[in-house]
């Protein structure tokens, strides 16, 4: 058996993010404000995305080849920024490094936060399909109301580019009526898209209603289990690789409102099969 890596190699390595496709990004972006002296290692499998459409036991082998990829690269830690592969593959990838899913942090915030324990959560329809955010928080708070709501739309006015305005307003006024009217004094954002449009949902939810923003949370959890990580460091940035399965053209050219930042190194791959 191989040496275990010394604390000083551990600590030099980058956190890993797997997501299905671009949507991650935004949970790489709060990486990067929580922990900016850490390195980071991003995989969108954008030939595949969607998952959600995907059979459980598909994107568990989906969710073993990406992390195979990235442990491949030496990551201390691996980020599943995907809610579809969070609510039914986490316990697919090998427990070779801590695993964060997206799901966990954000349903501890809503269930910790909510002064009502009456909870909204919207997500794709895989997502709230799955159940797996009113599970996490009643798990936490056996006594709390979850109301869950699919948002289909949402999706592609965010990587349409639609994130202000009468359009991204009408379709939030539409599904969000759907649930005010339940009394709840919090919304988990289960997409990780959907933080591109934290603005104009907070604004048809009103002062009432905490946003809980899945990203922020699962940046803030990757952060307690690295026991705050390395601040700035002085000179160059810590490495950030970007790797895609697919369209690395229209990852760089989306992608780059999802971070916050241009994105110049993508890299196109190919997932070894693992059968």
């Amino acid at each position: 058996m191989a040496p275990s890596p010394g604390r000083d190699a551990l600590s030099d390595a980058a956190i890993g993010v797997f997501d299905s496709g671009i949507g991650g990004l935004t949970v790489v972006r709060e990486l990067m404000k929580a922990l900016p002296g850490e390195g980071i290692i991003y995989l969108g499998d954008t030939a595949r995305v969607p998952y959600g459409i995907r059979s459980p036991e598909t994107v568990r082998r989906y969710a073993a080849q990406g992390a195979a990829f990235l442990l491949r690269r030496g990551v201390k830690l691996l980020v599943v920024a995907c809610n579809t592969m969070s609510a039914v593959a986490l316990e697919a990838i090998p427990a070779k490094v801590p695993v964060v899913g997206v799901i966990l942090p954000g349903a501890r915030a809503a269930a910790e936060g909510s002064e009502t324990g009456r909870i909204g959560v919207i997500g794709t329809e895989a997502t709230v399909r799955s159940g797996a955010y009113e599970e996490a928080i009643r798990a936490l708070n056996p006594q709390a109301e979850v109301f869950s709501l699919p948002c289909p739309l949402f999706v592609p006015l965010v990587e349409e580019g639609w994130l202000e305005g009468e359009v991204p307003r009408l379709a939030a006024a539409e599904y969000l009526g759907r649930l005010l009217g339940r009394g709840m004094d919090t919304l988990v954002l289960g997409c990780t898209h959907y933080p591109l449009l934290k603005p104009v949902i907070a604004g048809v939810a009103g002062e009432g209603v905490r946003l809980i923003d899945s990203a922020q949370e699962t940046a803030r959890e990757v952060k307690e289990h690295l026991g705050g990580g390395k601040g700035p460091l002085p000179g160059d940035p810590p490495a950030r690789e970007f790797y895609v399965t697919d369209g690395p053209g229209k990852f760089r050219s989306v992608g780059g409102r999802f971070l916050g930042a241009d994105i110049d190194n993508v890299t196109k791959v190919q997932l070894e099969v693992q059968e």
